[in-house]
């Protein structure tokens, strides 16, 4: 299993799959991670950053998901 495999599946897991159209992209060091989807709350949002934190724990994260 890939990187961004890992870490897709972390955040999809987290947030109980709550996250439309997710998007990771890991950097080819693998020291910063992106974010980006949609969901419905705040609390979702964080769920997910914290997926990708258990993931890549010592990577920069930067968290574009949009909540609507």
């Amino acid at each position: 299993m890939s990187l961004l495999e890992i870490v897709t599946q972390s955040v999809a897991v987290r947030t109980n799959h709550r996250v439309k159209n997710l998007e990771v992209e890991i950097a080819t060091s693998g020291d910063r991670v992106v974010l980006r989807g949609q969901v419905n709350s705040y609390h979702v949002k964080q769920l997910a950053q914290q997926g990708a934190r258990e993931a890549l724990p010592n990577a920069r994260l930067e968290n574009a998901i949009v909540v609507e």
